[in-house]
């Protein structure tokens, strides 16, 4: 009975084994030189830049803050109402943060952020199946490029895989960025990786959890693909994994950065997300999930796979949770600066 017990223990265990032992080998090893920052990262702004809580003071120490390869700047401007529009009193100081970026910085863009939640995970969310629903989201899209935003940004979260609602969202949003030289820029859920890792991920089988509770957290490769094809960036939501130790975490960023290089065309900006909060909960460890071990995961991931790709970078999610360690990581790790 003891080596039975045995036996049975060795078949549940050794599967998460060889999953932790596959993820640390896909994030070990020394990057590229090449593989650093190329000028086209971003990071999500927080609703008190546009809502005037940030002052004159703020403004001013903007371009301190984002020094580094910051391109994109993605502006918390909604939320959306849930029937798909969006209050023009929920962002009164757009047009004084846009003039001092414009002014201080140079070439950096000032995306509008417009999220909220999706049904049917939330019954009261978005129904991204109703043409009159993504009619109205359109219209707030050109509300915000009215308002003098560069671009627009969409994290409706969360987009079942497959979900023709989305991707038919996304082409007539573009129809309207497209015309006015305006980047679309989409944030996306993980990459549901496919075997060894996804039959053996170190976790209590959450691929399968999600599938049968119809509640996934993972697009698939191909789903991602169509995405990436319809925006001008698309950034990855690669946080919130689980991983229990930063060299696991490093290791499953490294394998998303590879998914991710596969699905999108090199005319689209991939941006891989750092998580610069701090969260000690089952889907999050604080210890685990950090910047030091996001950065070093994507240059491997993309030393592994492209090199010598152009159109890459990281998005830092978010300034008021980072601390300057958080950025001086950036900076040190990514951007090869100094400090």
């Amino acid at each position: 009975m003891a080596l039975v017990s045995a036996l049975l223990a060795t078949l549940l265990v050794l599967p998460f084994g060889v999953a932790a032992l596959a993820l640390w080998w896909a994030g070990a090893g020394d990057p590229d030189a090449r593989a650093r920052s190329r000028g086209r990262d971003a990071v999500w702004l927080g609703h008190a830049w546009v809502d005037g809580r940030k002052g004159p003071a703020d403004l001013a120490g903007l371009p301190q803050l984002v020094r580094g390869g910051v391109r994109d700047l993605y502006v918390h401007a909604g939320p959306l109402e849930h029937d798909g529009s969006l209050r023009a009193d929920r962002y009164p100081a757009a047009a004084q943060l846009v003039a001092a970026v414009h002014r201080e910085l140079p070439g950096v863009r000032v995306q509008a952020w417009l999220g909220d939640l999706v049904a049917p995970e939330s019954p009261e969310g978005l129904h991204l199946d109703d043409p009159v629903v993504r009619g109205r989201i359109v219209d707030s899209a050109r509300q915000v490029l009215d308002a003098g935003f560069d671009g627009v940004h969409y994290d409706l979260e969360p987009v079942h895989s497959g979900s023709a609602g989305f991707l038919q969202l996304l082409d007539a949003t573009r129809a309207v960025t497209s015309a006015r030289s305006a980047p679309l820029s989409a944030a996306a859920p993980q990459i549901d990786p496919p075997p060894p890792f996804g039959r053996w991920y170190p976790h209590p089988a959450p691929h399968s959890v999600a599938a049968l509770t119809g509640h996934p957290k993972w697009w698939s490769q191909q789903y991602f693909g169509e995405v990436a094809r319809r925006v001008d960036q698309i950034a990855v939501m690669s946080y919130d994994t689980g991983m229990p130790l930063p060299s696991l975490y490093r290791g499953y960023v490294a394998q998303q950065t590879g998914l991710a290089l596969q699905a999108v065309p090199e005319s689209v900006d991939l941006l891989m997300g750092l998580p610069a909060y701090w969260a000690d909960e089952w889907g999050h460890r604080g210890s685990a999930e950090t910047v030091p071990a996001a950065v070093a995961g994507v240059r491997k991931g993309l030393s592994d796979r492209a090199p010598d790709r152009q159109n890459i970078g990281v998005a830092l999610y978010a300034d008021f949770s980072a601390t300057d360690r958080d950025w001086a990581a950036y900076r040190r790790d990514w951007c090869l600066l100094a400090s």
